[in-house]
């Protein structure tokens, strides 16, 4: 595996394999890696003659610096898992100038509304980053198909309407969800969480699954209500919202409509660490 420390070693990279005819698969991840980024290479090792990821924690998709600062880093742990998975040809590791050569500030982006619903209420700018920080790698790496987990459903959606509005030549595909033996969704977040919470924090993928046993069946007031009961027995545990909501404008909704697809999706803050997870309502 090709360690890939700047731009220029990159791109110079990327221009051999492009002249060989190479299919490019990338799934770009900010580090502290798990069994879920493998998930994706796993994906993209079925479709793509070169497997690519990257690392880079990016400054403009955190509005809490505190945040910033406390997310997990162990840049050698990671090089030595993507090693060890035996699913990627190279890891690029861009410095910041490499992705924001003169400031590190985020374009500004339509995402037809997209980018207001859910985490954009509490988190303005948020997804100017993600797709600030996305494009240029899309147009360093140049990938052919680009692999993003569904954990962070909206972020995927955010990005499939950025391609589709930005007309890059890249095909977004959605990777499911990889849990925990106990169901909880892996994330990089969980490192912060000692092994007794992330065991009673199943109950986030629990209450998912009685969603889904109650959708269509009981109001959607009622099955919040019911949702909201959960938590207020969990000690520890703060629900910040539960919503279901259309899976293409990702709107909450209050009422099913037969011709629409519907996800139910959390948030629950446990011990200061906050956990997402969602799952689609058959």
């Amino acid at each position: 595996m090709e360690v890939l420390k700047n731009r220029k070693v990159l791109q110079d990279f990327i221009e051999r394999q492009k002249e060989m005819g190479k299919r490019i698969g990338f799934a770009p991840t900010m580090g502290a890696l798990h069994n879920g980024h493998l998930s994706l290479y796993e994906e993209a090792r079925k479709e793509n003659d070169l497997v690519i990821s990257s690392i880079f924690v990016n400054p403009t998709q955190f509005n809490n610096p505190e945040d910033l600062e406390k997310y997990p880093r162990d840049i050698n742990r990671d090089i030595l898992i993507l090693q060890n998975s035996g699913l990627v040809d190279a890891v690029y590791i861009p410095e910041v100038t490499d992705i924001y050569p003169e400031k590190a500030e985020s374009q500004r982006y339509d995402f037809d509304g997209l980018e207001n619903e859910m985490e954009g209420k509490s988190r303005p700018g948020h997804f100017d980053g993600v797709g600030t920080v996305v494009e240029e790698l899309f147009r360093q790496v140049k990938p052919d198909n680009a692999y993003f987990g569904e954990k962070d459903f909206q972020q995927l959606a955010i990005i499939k309407k950025m391609v589709e509005k930005k007309h890059l030549p890249v095909k977004i595909t959605g990777v499911p969800i990889y849990r925990a033996e106990n169901g909880l969704a892996l994330s990089s977040r969980n490192q912060r969480l000692h092994e007794d919470r992330k065991e009673a924090s199943k109950v986030i993928y629990e209450t998912l699954k009685k969603v889904n046993d109650w959708f269509r069946t009981v109001s959607i007031p009622e099955i919040k209500e019911r949702v909201a009961d959960i938590f207020d027995d969990q000690q520890g545990m703060k629900l910040e919202y539960f919503l279901i909501a259309d899976e293409n404008t990702l709107q909450e909704t209050d009422f099913f409509y037969k011709d629409r697809n519907f996800r139910a999706f959390i948030v629950v803050v446990v011990d200061g660490v906050r956990l997402i997870d969602n799952m689609h309502l058959d």
